[in-house]
């Protein structure tokens, strides 16, 4: 693609229409009450179908090739539980699924229990935010989100075809059952869209009692979530913020028990736990900044356990972050990052009745660089494991291994088609030299038969909360590669691609490197002759959309274009603001502005606050009008500012959901007939496809 002269607003734009000079930052796009917020947006939406209409044609031939790629008619993995069997079936032409149960060891006539699309054919919009089971398998419970705001509705149902019940309106995602099959924990939000409080809701044949408070957190910067151990003896609350945290304890068969602090918060110690009768099993990064796993002895839980009762069982290591503990009746499942390798494992630990370790390997990988996690495991005592495999270049497969034998046994792969097969790709790691000489992990996908050609590129990258890149499969991405073009992932600091230290070496006062390291990754693809350096495009989502927006104001004419999709980049403006939702949780990732010294090093980087007449490129910038994390106005207001300045060297475009939230659409086809138009804009851009008219 040519680059174009800038370009200024003609009369009829939106940004001439709706320009309101005493407010040249555009903040009044914050007030959605005014109707002319809606009306600006509409007609930024206008002005961007206006610029599509001569790529329709392409985004169809997308959407379509996409289609014919991918298995339409999708079976679920089957997961046996107690009693039933369930499973999840989406029809060819459904966006949502239908879920259906069997009878362990009968043959009687399968159950279908809910069916999402006949619930989401009422509403633009739906997103389950959790699904539970009663112990007894009698009851459905589950949360629904019906405009984007992620705030949800609780309903109930008598398995397996009672009529759904609406118990409770505008709560949390999360739910929990206790072990008596009658009582059920969920979630409330506070003002900022916090979850605050824990509650009870008693449950007699479908009706609901009046729900009891059970916990509330009163620091804003912590969140309150919901679990049950494995073992499913123990319901676990857990208040956290970004880097501290807190468990509080109930007897999954007494819930009306009063919880108990596992061990108070100690600022800047993160804990979790799992349980085996008679312990607990602690994971923290307490004096071990790379995480190490304790044995607490469940008797201790009385006398509220001390650090000097924790007895070390994986020590902590300076090349390895241990993320996870499973814990199960005959030992533990870790799931480890090796520093080096940029590489998750996991770790299979036996144990004896005196806690030595009997056994102690890691899983084999199928290929490195590769995902690698615990599939859906309800049975405490299984000596089968179900994982989930996937690569860049292998769709996601669910295994099977067998602890005993060692014999691994494909359950399910999805299955892809068309004429570019996962054998067709290949797929390189290289290490990009930071400024300050980090070597930065990219991985980069592409044909096998255009390895050695600099080919135009699509680079991804996030880089924020300690989020994992891990390889991922992608049946979309294949629309791309079949075209010629190369995907690229800069594994940046602030991510978690290195473990535990690559995430702090990327947040508060080292936010700069993430945006050093995607400009080094950039610059590796070129030097190594992968990418054609005139034709590498950016793409970054909701915080990756901060990644990609600083990147461009230090070096605008590194990239040819760029997709923000709901991106992050009024920063101060937003952290100023601790009545917006999740502000002041975000605290202790970005820091708190209140602080001088805080607020100048945000300011520094934040992507509206530093904007100049550069020669930008290509933008295409996506908001939804629902979402409560990053609000529509950011996108909006970098569109209004940008078109005004006149200085890209491409179309600066804007699209906003109004019927979505942060994750964009929620039924599948709409999603992927999006996702066919951020591919056209790119394959334009990259200069792979023609824009006629």
């Amino acid at each position: 693609m040519k680059a174009q002269p800038p370009h200024h607003p003609d009369a009829n734009a939106p940004v001439t229409r709706f320009r309101r000079p005493a407010d040249p930052a555009w903040h009044w796009l914050e007030n959605r009450d005014d109707p002319e917020v809606a009306a600006f947006l509409e007609a930024a939406n206008c002005e961007s179908s206006e610029w599509f209409a001569p790529l329709e044609g392409l985004v169809e031939r997308l959407y379509h090739g996409h289609l014919a790629r991918r298995e339409l008619a999708v079976h679920g993995l089957r997961t046996p539980l107690d009693h039933f069997t369930y499973w999840s079936e989406t029809a060819a032409d459904a966006d949502y699924p239908v879920w259906w149960r069997h009878p362990n060891g009968h043959s009687a006539a399968t159950e279908r229990f809910l069916d999402l699309q006949a619930r989401a054919e009422a509403h633009d919009f739906l997103e389950i935010g959790d699904m539970a089971l009663s112990p007894n398998e009698q009851w459905l419970a589950w949360t629904e989100d019906t405009r984007g705001d992620e705030t949800y509705t609780l309903y109930l149902q008598a398995l397996p075809d009672g009529e759904p019940r609406a118990l409770l309106d505008a709560i949390g995602p999360e739910l929990t059952w206790a072990e008596d099959n009658t009582t059920l924990l969920f979630t409330r939000y506070d003002a900022t869209q916090r979850p605050a409080s824990v509650w009870r809701l008693p449950l007699a044949d479908g009706r609901a009692g009046e729900p009891t408070l059970v916990l509330r957190e009163e620091d804003p910067e912590f969140w309150l979530g919901l679990g049950k151990t494995r073992s499913r003896a123990w319901l676990v609350l857990e208040s956290a913020s970004k880097d501290t945290s807190e468990c509080h304890l109930i007897p999954a068969l007494a819930p009306v028990t009063p919880p108990r602090c596992f061990r108070p918060r100690e600022r800047g110690v993160e804990y979790s736990l799992d349980h085996r009768p008679g312990h607990f099993y602690v994971l923290h990064n307490r004096q071990a900044v790379h995480f190490r796993l304790d044995v607490v002895d469940e008797a201790a839980l009385d006398a509220t356990p001390s650090a000097a009762s924790w007895k070390g069982l994986i020590t902590h290591r300076d090349e390895v972050t241990l993320e996870g503990v499973d814990a199960f009746a005959w030992g533990l499942v870790a799931t480890e990052r090796d520093h080096q390798e940029a590489q998750v494992h996991l770790r299979v630990l036996e144990l004896d009745a005196g806690h030595a370790i009997t056994r102690d390997a890691r899983l084999p990988l199928p290929e490195t660089p590769c995902s690698l996690a615990l599939g859906d495991m309800p049975h405490f005592d299984s000596r089968r494991l179900r994982l989930r495999e996937e690569s860049f270049v292998m769709p996601a497969s669910w295994i099977e291994h067998d602890l005993d034998s060692g014999e691994r046994r494909l359950l399910k792969r999805q299955p892809v088609h068309g004429d570019l097969h996962p054998e067709q790709l290949a797929c390189e790691r290289l290490w990009a030299t930071a400024h300050d000489g980090e070597r930065i992990p990219v991985s980069v996908v592409m044909r096998a038969d255009r390895v050695g050609h600099p080919l135009p590129t699509l680079l991804y990258g996030y880089g924020a909360y300690g989020e994992v890149l891990d390889p991922w499969f992608s049946v979309a991405r294949l629309e791309l590669l079949a075209r010629g073009a190369a995907f690229a992932v800069a594994h940046v600091r602030g991510g978690g691609d290195r473990g535990e230290p690559w995430y702090l070496a990327g947040k508060l006062e080292h936010k700069e490197n993430s945006f050093q390291d995607f400009l080094a990754a950039r610059n590796a693809l070129v030097e190594t002759g992968i990418s054609d350096g005139e034709r590498i495009a950016a793409y970054g989502a909701s915080a990756g959309g901060l990644l990609v927006g600083a990147s461009l104001n230090l070096a605008p004419t590194a990239f040819c274009a760029a997709v923000l999709d709901v991106p992050f980049v009024d920063v101060l403006r937003t952290m100023e603001n601790p009545d917006l939702p999740l502000t002041t949780a975000e605290y202790t990732e970005w820091g708190n502005p209140n602080e001088p010294d805080i607020r100048r090093r945000i300011r520094a980087y934040s992507p509206l606050d530093n904007l100049t007449a550069q020669p930008w490129p290509s933008l295409f910038l996506q908001g939804s009008w629902h979402d409560t994390r990053v609000p529509y106005w950011e996108p909006a207001k970098l569109y209004a500012r940008l078109t005004e300045m006149g200085t890209a060297r491409g179309p600066v475009l804007l699209r906003t959901d109004m019927a979505a939230g942060h994750g964009g659409a929620s039924g599948r086809f709409k999603a992927w007939h999006d996702n066919a138009r951020q591919d056209a804009f790119i394959l334009w851009a990259l200069g792979l496809e023609r824009r006629e008219g």
